[in-house]
């Protein structure tokens, strides 16, 4: 008999920022180290964790992280969408057919690509159990050992700025994304700091979060090209796709969408209006693996550069770390995991390996990894809910 999907259990939890990261939040740009206009301070991260079980025994494992202003939806209403809909097209269904199960829960449930992707994420990683065999194989690329990873420096004042980027390249790091948007005349400021303190060879990205107007962007983005960018993410309202391609006309920096892209569809629209010249994923958007796959291929056909750029919790991690590490010579920038600096606990044992700037891939079936169930009680918000 064929190990088939069994039952799916779906845990809520919050896991706060590190104390030290909490200060710099708290001194930082709107308390949360960005350009983006939100009322809340970000103190820490909502997730679903998901372990999906098979008749034979074996769990897969998915996560995803969810922060209102960005995804525009909560824990509850992630699991409350899979435990009333989504389920009934993988309850039963054997792992190895994910491509018909996303077909199935596209066709029954539209959007909800988080949860679809959190599915998805499970699936992949139960693959990897029942098979043995390691998620980078079984997304069909040519593995790395290793992948380099891009640093965090959030919006705060000059100074600190420039002691983050230093510190982060003085542990390895070789690419620093940093946030901008305050002005275009601070802009100018950090970036030409930032440039000198880290010399020519560090590779620099910026990230705007929807901060400009079209036009504030396009003289916001020509004030810091002398300082060799290699991306420019998300100047203008995620709402404004024409407003993106406007900007993008003009100026030499490629600009990614990141609120503006939660989809496929969204992906394919940026691309084909000439929006974009980069593309952004993380595990939530375009919502899981295979959507994330479809976009890097696509963009490598189209000779556009990927930026894989997260700050979630172990599993998601290890899941972009896999991808990384099956397209790593297509990618074109180096990915940005940041978790693990960023919060109190990643919820796995034992933890990533993390070294002079680059993430290990983790060795094992699927994702190579697994629960730390004390952990996961200590930071669960509420019970489990488990289907059927």
């Amino acid at each position: 008999m064929e190990d088939t999907i069994k039952s799916i259990e779906l845990i809520p939890v919050f896991v706060p920022f590190r104390e030290g990261v909490l200060d710099t939040m708290r001194s930082s740009e709107g308390q949360h180290g960005m350009a983006i206009p939100t009322d809340e301070p970000w103190a820490g991260g909502d997730a679903v964790i998901c372990k999906m079980h098979s008749a034979g025994g074996h769990v897969g494992l998915g996560e995803v992280l969810v922060w209102l202003p960005e995804s525009g939806a909560t824990p509850g209403q992630i699991i409350d969408v899979i435990e009333h809909a989504l389920y009934k097209y993988v309850i039963g269904e054997r792992p190895f057919d994910i491509e018909r199960i996303w077909r199935r829960m596209d066709n029954n449930v539209a959007q909800n690509e988080i949860a679809k992707g959190l599915l998805d994420m499970a699936c992949h990683d139960l693959i990897g159990q029942i098979s043995g065999k390691p998620a980078v194989e079984i997304l069909h690329g040519e593995p790395a050992g290793e992948v380099p990873l891009a640093a965090l420096v959030p919006l705060a004042d000059v100074k600190t700025m420039v002691m983050l980027a230093k510190a982060f390249c003085k542990a390895g790091f070789k690419t620093i994304r940093y946030k901008l948007g305050r002005s275009v005349q601070s802009d100018e400021e950090i970036s030409r700091a930032i440039r000198e303190a880290v010399g020519p060879s560090v590779r620099l990205r910026v990230d705007y979060n929807q901060a400009y107007s079209p036009d504030e962007a396009i003289r916001a983005i020509k004030a810091i090209e002398p300082f060799r960018i290699d991306v420019a993410e998300q100047p203008v309202d995620k709402n404004d796709v024409l407003g993106m391609k406007h900007v993008q006309e003009r100026v030499s920096v490629p600009l990614m969408a990141h609120e503006g892209c939660a989809s496929i569809r969204d992906y394919v629209s940026l691309v084909e209006l000439g929006a974009v010249k980069a593309v952004g994923i993380n595990a939530e958007r375009p919502g899981g693996t295979i959507p994330a796959l479809e976009m890097i291929d696509h963009a490598a056909r189209r000779g556009l550069g990927t930026v894989i750029h997260s700050q979630p919790l172990g599993i998601a991690s290890a899941m972009l770390a896999h991808v990384a590490a099956a397209r790593h010579d297509v990618l074109g920038h180096d990915p940005e995991l940041f978790g693990n600096v960023m919060f109190d606990d990643d919820l796995i044992d034992p933890p990533l390996r993390y070294d002079k700037g680059a993430i290990k891939i983790p060795v094992g079936p699927g994702w190579g990894v697994k629960v730390d169930e004390r952990a996961l009680a200590k930071y669960a918000k509420g019970p489990a809910t488990v289907i059927p």
